[in-house]
């Protein structure tokens, strides 16, 4: 361990590369709020200890591969070094550098000056970016040489380049979370700077810059060539912010590709292999990342690679890592050796012509078997693993993202979109999977989704089985469908007969019928915690359906599902047209002769609940239904909310109704009834089951009374 030591100091004659086995930047503002505010709060005659800097002296054979940094290695005396450990604080530290250079920059007396002709106090802003971003090489200066940077293939190496440096003529830049988190840095420093400038003035920014470089300090510590880099890196990387599995995954990876002996992996294919899981990687962080506004989770989708490609168990949380770490891909796997029999049979046949009879002979090499040395572990495994995380990666993006996909079909695009609508709950791995398969064409996986979605419907929004269900039988099943032992037709048989609890068949009939005693219970348990139908979980992804498929009858989409399920204060989304609080005269009129607990089931009941296409203030669902149904505005004829005739084709429908009463909502609620009898292919016995289930079965003539009636006609 060395003595403490500046910014300033470190980088003399040095360059710094972050190792292909690094993870990229990974922090976010909370990170970045709590450096801007050590460095601007330190005291300018005061020093922060800012921690340890772990570095890897880098090879000869190794930095004789970088171009642009070998004339300051070999000409200069400059030393190269891998970041093992404070990765994350020196790309702070540059990054925050290249927005004071910009700042300079933008200062309008700096206005067409080159950079030799700008200072920060005794510093030119050509010394400053010298000493800790680039230098570029005399006298054609055609080469650029950063200070530090990632190894070339890392998305991040462009993209901190291209973006961060404003290098120009980029070209396609591949952007992935950790681009993102670079992006979100330096919009940070660039902003607070600007702040702090207007309201400071330059000799503050000077002090900051000096803080920055003289008063962080370091203990550096350089890793000698015997120490093993990569236990070290996870070692240290527990401290901080904490590697996702993902990142310890790769780290390990690349680490067991240096433990083969030389006769079961040579130079060139330990090479390749470290290559194929930089390549995967690559991908994998580019479809996590590939949507700047939802960003993926990386262990999300290492878990699901792991249902998909190992046998899953019900065990904890993170059984999957301890597989993958502490039973898989381990060091043991490799030094532990087993015999496997090798035929000596060359791969070719020697051709040779006889003389006698001027025709071409086969002569067969004898074949011969040896025993061998292998390891538990074979490379072959581990390329076959992270190809298959590569190829998932794409997939599993577009299970996120289906709409407007050119990768997906219109059909594959819908369904999946109503799966994310409805909660996909357990089944992506399963939905990921059907991709990958080239025995399965897009018609049978929009069977295979439309069989999923009918279960979750059934099963969860209405049967109400808790979330796990048949959970283990599903996931295990997304393992047998990627390799082949279970069929579309299979998995979806199976599917139907999981639903087979939600299902009966009375005596003497064929019919079978929909058995809604569990989400009568759920939807009476929601009236007395005075809601109803409004509380349903599934109430949302219904109306919506019914909604769309107005839309495809008759066209122009009016509600917008992201905007439809955004909560606001104080706005809905969808309305009780029948008030709660019926407060006005006209509401009371139309109800009159009911029950108060009987007009709680008309308020909560489905067919009075509506979806709008534009939110409205709760305030003016008390409106009476006239006034529902035509916009109202205020004194200066501002429209202070929209008609019901002008609204959503669910709106519009219900505007063609005189008034609101019992006996339309009872209507309204059969009708969607029926739509879901047809949507979801179920059937109710009859219409006193449906009535019964939307609660208003009170409004039915009881028997007795109806045979009185029969008998006096």
């Amino acid at each position: 361990m060395n003595e403490l030591e500046s910014l300033k100091n470190i980088f003399k004659d040095r360059i710094f590369k972050i190792p292909d086995y690094q993870r990229g930047y990974a922090w976010t503002e909370r990170q970045l709020k709590d450096f801007w505010e050590d460095v601007v709060n330190l005291p300018a005659d005061r020093f922060h200890y800012t921690g340890l800097l772990s570095l890897k002296k880098v090879d000869r054979n190794v930095w004789n591969n970088w171009n642009d940094e070998r004339w300051l290695l070999e000409d200069r005396g400059y030393k190269p070094f891998h970041v093992v450990d404070g990765q994350q604080r020196l790309t702070t530290f540059v990054i925050f550098i290249q927005a004071i250079s910009e700042i300079l920059k933008a200062i309008p007396e700096n206005k067409d000056k080159k950079d030799e002709e700008i200072y920060l106090g005794s510093f030119s802003l050509k010394a400053i970016k010298e000493e800790y971003l680039v230098v570029q090489k005399p006298p054609q200066f055609i080469i650029s040489t950063y200070k530090f940077s990632y190894e070339v293939d890392n998305p991040s190496f462009k993209f901190l380049k291209y973006r961060i440096f404003n290098e120009p003529n980029s070209g396609t830049i591949q952007e992935t979370f950790y681009t993102l988190n670079l992006e979100n840095a330096k919009r940070f420093f660039a902003e607070n700077l600007k702040n702090y400038y207007e309201k400071y003035g330059i000799l503050e920014i000077e002090i900051l810059f000096k803080k920055l470089t003289q008063n962080l300090m370091f203990n550096v510590y350089e890793i000698s060539d015997d120490f093993d880099v990569f236990v070290a890196f996870e070692t240290m990387n527990n401290r901080g912010k904490k590697l996702s599995n993902l990142e310890l995954l790769k780290n390990r990876l690349i680490y067991l590709t240096t433990l083969y002996d030389e006769k079961e992996l040579k130079t060139d294919e330990r090479f390749s292999l470290r290559e194929k899981i930089n390549d995967s990687w690559k991908e994998v962080y580019y479809q996590l990342g590939r949507n700047k506004q939802n960003p993926l989770n990386d262990d999300d989708f290492l878990v699901a690679h792991w249902i998909m490609y190992f046998q899953y168990t019900r065990e904890k949380g993170d059984d999957y890592i301890r597989f993958l770490l502490e039973q898989k891909f381990t060091p043991q796997n490799i030094y532990a050796k087993t015999e496997v029999v090798v035929s000596s049979l060359q791969e070719f046949e020697e051709v040779r012509e006889n003389e006698e009879t001027d025709q071409e002979e086969v002569e067969e090499n004898e074949n011969e078997e040896t025993v061998v040395l292998r390891s538990k572990l074979s490379p072959k495994e581990i390329e076959d693993y992270v190809n298959s995380l590569k190829s998932a990666a794409v997939h599993w993006y577009n299970t996120h993202n289906p709409v407007n996909n050119p990768d997906l079909t219109n059909a594959e695009s819908m369904w999946i979109d109503r799966l994310n609508r409805i909660g996909i709950i357990y089944f992506r791995p399963l939905v990921t999977v059907s991709f990958l398969s080239s025995e399965v064409d897009s018609k049978q996986r929009v069977k295979l989704f439309k069989a999923i979605e009918r279960f979750i419907f059934i099963t969860f929004r209405l049967s109400r089985a808790f979330s796990t269900y048949r959970n283990s039988e599903f996931y295990r099943a997304a393992r047998q469908f990627r390799n082949n032992e279970l069929t579309v037709e299979e998995i979806t048989e199976r599917l139907e007969q999981r639903m087979s609890y939600c299902f009966y068949t009375p005596e003497n009939t064929t019919d079978n019928f929909f058995d809604y005693t569990y989400f009568q219970k759920f939807i009476d348990k929601k009236f007395k915690n005075g809601g109803g139908f409004y509380y349903w979980n599934g109430l949302r992804y219904f109306l919506y359906e019914y909604e769309m498929d107005k839309v495809r009858q008759r066209g122009s989409q009016k509600i917008d599902w992201k905007l439809f399920i955004k909560g606001e204060k104080d706005k809905i989304s969808i309305e009780h047209i029948y008030p709660q609080t019926p407060d006005n005269k006209c509401w009371k009129e139309s109800f009159k002769g009911y029950k108060k607990a009987e007009i709680n089931f008309f308020q909560g009941t489905l067919g009075n609940l509506l979806p709008l296409s534009q939110s409205i203030n709760s305030s003016l669902q008390n409106d009476c239904f006239v006034d529902k149904k035509n916009p109202r505005y205020n004194e200066r004829k501002e429209k202070i909310r929209q008609g019901y005739s002008d609204g959503s084709h669910s709106e519009i429908e219900v505007s063609t109704y005189e008034e609101w009463n019992p006996d339309n909502i009872l209507e309204r609620g059969l009708n969607l009834i029926e739509f879901m009898e047809k949507r979801w292919n179920l059937k109710f016995e009859d219409d006193y089951a449906k009535t019964e289930l939307l609660f208003l079965d009170f409004m039915l003539p009881d028997e007795d009374e109806s045979e009185t009636e029969k008998t006096d006609e």
